[in-house]
């Protein structure tokens, strides 16, 4: 499916899912906010932040700071409840991620679902 392609398809199904909790009120929706982030392409952390930036200005919006401290650089805009957000993990956050992630199958708990009561 091409870029094109995809993201008509993608404004369809949010305007069909829009429809349909519209016409079925008794469907629940989630209480807190409702995210659609998108995540450029990988590649080094300047071109990274040049495309957030690119995104920044079509949406109007600024670079959000909060994320500067955990290497995310990210910018977004609110319509509500429902949030388009932008994010590029940047090289340091990666690095960090996977330093934590290595230990993932080196501990096992001793821990059976059966036992549990």
């Amino acid at each position: 499916m091409s870029t094109t392609d995809h993201r008509t398809a993608a404004i369809a199904g949010l305007r069909a899912l829009a429809d349909f909790l519209d016409a079925n009120p008794d469907v629940p929706v989630p209480r807190t906010s409702i995210r659609i982030t998108y995540f450029p392409r990988r590649t080094d952390d300047a071109g990274m932040r040049a495309e957030i930036d690119r995104i920044a200005g079509l949406l109007g919006a600024a670079i959000n700071p909060g994320g500067l401290l955990y290497s995310h650089y990210s910018t977004g805009l609110g319509f509500g409840p429902v949030h388009y957000e932008a994010i590029a993990v940047l090289a340091d956050a990666r690095a960090r991620y996977e330093a934590v992630t290595s230990y993932e199958d080196c501990i096992i708990p001793d821990y059976s679902p059966a036992h549990a009561a």
